[in-house]
């Protein structure tokens, strides 16, 4: 029925079921005459004399409550419409919507209701709000309650369900963003109970549920979607005043507050260029040059040393603006930064972050966070705001400690060239006020097994980007004891990552200034002279493991003897794993390696290509490598045959070994996808 049919003429409406009646019709009666609608069955006839019903009468709600007179009328009306659309036939959204969209236009033009009527009419309408989603207007009615009344019962007892259900489904927040409003003042209302943060903590479990994983999927993206809004509210008048803030090259460059620009703009990040950090540190007789820059919102206090300034005067050259991180990475000896929110936008903020912390401490949790929160989803003003990095440290804490890769590896980089957690709390970072004790527990070994480094450490591309922007970092936490960052500077000396003579010789100096440092220096000493010895004293050039031999017998057997000659090894059905990888990378003239239905997997390919570039055979059949660990190969030009027969690799994977590799000349792909 087409919504232009006016339903206020029809005066009633009626089955028709006399004797000789026509068959399936309906009859309507207008004020002159009537007319008879016949349809094809019964339950067509039913659904047109139902939907008729309901036409008819939510026309009547619509013209009594646009002119309300009296409260006692308009809340009886109120409550008999949402009778009628819980006792309708009718199985459609608009039937609960339509009486929904008419009591929030009511409330969006009625201004002098009272408290306790507002509150009525809430109680009224909470049945229709089970399994409806309120209107947007119903949304900001919903806010103004919840701010002006946040200990009413009604927030308890009827937006409580409302805001679960909201959280529970699939929930477009940029389409709806009341409904994200609406759930954001809701719990800023919990908030301010006598309980408080006890309130919220309670009900983030009742919508996790008692089970060791929630059942709900989109819980976790909903509660963060409303935790980014909210603190991004916190900031939001320093954010629109960057149309008059120094832009990042000029910031970059050191230039000041322009004399043309508008007075009351905050000055929000200082650039330094990391090679002056150690020139600051060890300058003690340079003189100093305090700048107080002051506005309404921000307070910013600058120290700023006189050789830096030319230096960074020297850099203008470069015309490229710097990413977020590379802005915010200020030395503590440079620069402070405070940013001052109001009371307000303070209890919002520490309610949100609060909540972040809560949300980490659900292991089941913990990795859709930990990726969510990867790609630092904050205003630059948050980064810069020590209060904000201080309490998210918990977070990020929780990351570094969690041993599943999946969690730790979000505190690197999303991609190549935008830097991530990982650099934001590393020394010299804005956010690191602990001297790198956060920096070095990403990477601190757990029950002697590296997390951290577990996962990418080990790399050389990890430790080359470690000593291009955090040696500096890492020598003093090493300097202090740190026994993790001991063993970062005797990796980078062990893989030859550091060229420079004078480099590699201070890198010693500080190892050998500690005990631990300077045991684990001899440590590398010894190692590397086992090397040279195993190179000169030569040894078997062929070698074969029995079945059913470990990790462990392959360690004891190449350390009792010489195999610096060795070029054929086979550990062919025995129950190594990718763990072998560490004592296969010390045979310097390896060149075949058979592994054939071992449990060599992904992780050892990764070592093996970083360090074997010189392989020429490699039998994978029948191991539990996939295209992560078979990608690895294209580093290793020299591989002439390779063997995956039986083993997890794609046929896109295969091409892609095929064009990176030009010696390969004899390839077995039986039984995968690219055979």
């Amino acid at each position: 029925m087409e919504d232009s049919m006016p339903y206020s003429a029809i005066e009633d409406v009626q089955l028709l079921s006399w004797e000789n009646a026509p068959k399936y019709c309906l009859q309507l009666t207008f004020p002159g005459g009537t007319v008879l609608l016949q349809a094809a069955n019964s339950y067509l006839r039913d659904q047109w004399f139902h939907s008729l019903q309901w036409k008819k009468k939510i026309y009547k709600y619509k013209k009594v409550l646009s002119n309300p007179n009296r409260w006692e009328v308009v809340l009886k009306e109120i409550r008999s419409l949402v009778d009628m659309a819980l006792t309708s036939p009718l199985q459609d959204d608009s039937i609960h919507q339509a009486p929904l969209e008419i009591v929030s236009k009511l409330l969006s033009e009625s201004i002098n209701l009272t408290t306790q009527e507002h509150e009525s009419i809430i109680v009224a309408i909470a049945p229709l709000l089970e399994n409806n989603h309120p209107p947007p207007d119903l949304c900001e009615f919903f806010c103004k309650h919840c701010r002006e009344r946040p200990r009413s019962m009604v927030v308890i007892e009827v937006f409580t369900p409302v805001v679960q259900r909201i959280l529970k489904h699939n929930m477009d927040f940029g389409k709806c963003p009341r409904l994200r409003l609406f759930t954001q003042e809701y719990i800023l209302a919990l908030n301010e109970l006598n309980a408080g943060m006890e309130v919220v903590k309670k009900f983030i479990h009742s919508m996790h549920g008692p089970t060791a994983n929630c059942p709900h999927p989109r819980v976790l993206p909903n509660l963060v979607a409303v935790c980014l809004a909210a603190i991004y509210s916190c900031y939001e008048e320093f954010i629109n005043s960057r149309d008059n803030s120094p832009s990042l090259k000029e910031i970059r460059n050191g230039c000041q507050q322009q004399c043309d620009r508008k007075p009351n703009i905050p000055l929000r990040l200082l650039h330094t260029n990391p090679d002056l950090v150690s020139q600051e540190v060890t300058s003690a007789d340079s003189r100093h040059k305090t700048v107080i820059v002051t506005s309404n919102e921000v307070h910013v206090e600058v120290e700023r040393n006189n050789t830096v300034n030319q230096k960074l005067k020297a850099n203008t050259g470069n015309d490229s603006e710097p990413n977020l991180i590379d802005c915010l990475l200020i030395s503590p000896a440079c620069s402070t930064m405070s940013i001052e929110l109001s009371p307000q936008a303070e209890r919002v903020l520490e309610c949100y972050v609060e909540i972040l912390k809560i949300l980490s401490d659900y292991d089941d949790w913990r990795p859709a966070l930990a990726s969510l929160l990867q790609p630092i989803p904050f205003p630059k003003e948050a980064l810069a705001h020590e209060t904000f990095t201080k309490e998210l440290k918990y977070v990020i804490q929780r990351f570094a400690e969690d041993p599943r890769q999946e969690v730790h590896s979000c505190l690197l980089s999303v991609r190549a060239g935008k830097d991530g957690w990982f650099q934001l709390y590393s020394p010299g970072g804005v956010a690191c006020d602990d001297d790198g004790e956060l920096f070095a527990s990403m990477v601190r070994v757990c029950n002697n097994v590296h997390i951290l480094m577990g996962s990418c450490y080990k790399t050389k591309k990890f430790l080359l980007s470690l000593a291009e922007n955090k040696l500096g970092p890492c020598m003093l936490l090493a300097l202090r004891g740190n026994q993790t960052m001991v063993e970062i500077l005797c990796l980078m000396l062990e893989y030859n990552i550091i060229e420079n003579n004078d480099t590699q010789l201070q890198i010693i100096s500080t190892l050998e200034s500690t005990d631990v440092g300077k045991r684990m220096y001899e440590q590398l000493c010894d190692r590397q002279r086992e090397l040279k010895e195993l190179q000169r004293k030569g040894g078997p050039t062929r070698l074969t493991l029995p079945s059913k031999s470990t990790d462990a017998d392959l360690a004891r057997l190449l350390s009792s003897g010489s195999f610096g000659n060795l070029e054929n090894l086979s550990l062919a059905f025995t129950n190594v794993t990718s763990a072998c990888a560490e004592q296969l990378i010390k045979l310097p003239s390896l060149k075949q390696l058979n592994l054939w239905s071992t449990q060599f997997g992904d992780a050892g390919l990764r070592v093996l290509s970083e360090h074997l570039t010189t392989l020429q055979v490699l039998n994978l059949c029948e191991t539990p490598v996939t295209d992560a660990g078979l990608l690895a190969l294209s580093s290793m030009k020299s591989l002439c045959s390779l063997n995956m027969n039986s083993t997890k690799l794609s046929a896109d994977t295969y091409e892609d070994l095929k064009a990176k590799l030009p010696n390969l000349k004899e390839v077995d792909v039986r039984y995968t996808e690219a055979w």
